[in-house]
């Protein structure tokens, strides 16, 4: 099987490759926290967006106990399908 990409996408399938690698040497370091809160996700991913990658089973949120406790989703996962859908949008154009 052939896949032909442009210099554009392949620039950009490159550059997502290396950010999501330094998030991943970042948040293995301790510079980044590897969790997010669910309303951090929601501000920064936007709520939309991440209700719906719940719903689809893409990210899993986890709660750290019972009652009260807070939601977190981890970094890693949300990244990692926030740039497969940019990276997804850009191969079907």
């Amino acid at each position: 099987m052939e896949v032909k990409l442009t210099i554009d996408q392949l620039r950009r399938l490159v550059e997502y490759s290396a950010k999501l690698g330094a998030k991943i040497i970042l948040s293995k370091s301790g510079e980044v926290k590897p969790y997010l809160k669910k309303s951090e996700a929601f501000k920064k991913y936007g709520r939309k967006n991440v209700e719906h990658w719940i719903e689809e089973g893409l990210i899993t949120p986890r709660k750290d106990g019972e009652f009260s406790a807070a939601w977190r989703i981890e970094l890693l996962e949300i990244e990692s399908v926030k740039c497969s859908m940019e990276l997804s949008n850009l191969f079907s154009k």
